[in-house]
């Protein structure tokens, strides 16, 4: 039996990924590129990404965190890009430390 998959919208699997990552939550980001996986075909994001599927279903299935570098590579395999941008309401204060030795 084949599986059907049904049709990916790249714009709303952008949204849905970046509200995880808004959570700033690991377990929460992975869950959701874990559920977005549903809608793929595992072996050809595994052969983009150059891991095994294995890797693949135990490091988004909330088993276990997977490493930055999986994160990058099955994000890249699904067609997305991790983008930093300032957070909303940061404070400059925040973001520029002062030196501690001069």
């Amino acid at each position: 039996m084949t599986k059907t998959y049904r049709p990916v919208i790249p714009s709303k699997l952008a949204d849905e990924l970046n509200q995880a990552f808004a959570s700033a939550e690991p377990h929460r980001i992975c869950g959701a590129i874990g559920e977005a996986l549903k809608d793929f075909n595992i072996s050809g994001i595994s052969r983009e990404a150059g891991l095994q599927r294995t890797s693949i279903y135990r490091a988004f299935g909330n088993e276990q965190l997977p490493n930055f570098s999986t994160v990058l590579a099955v994000l890249t395999a699904m067609g997305l890009q991790l983008k930093v941008t300032p957070k909303r309401g940061a404070h400059k204060r925040a973001l520029i430390q002062p030196d501690p030795l001069g």
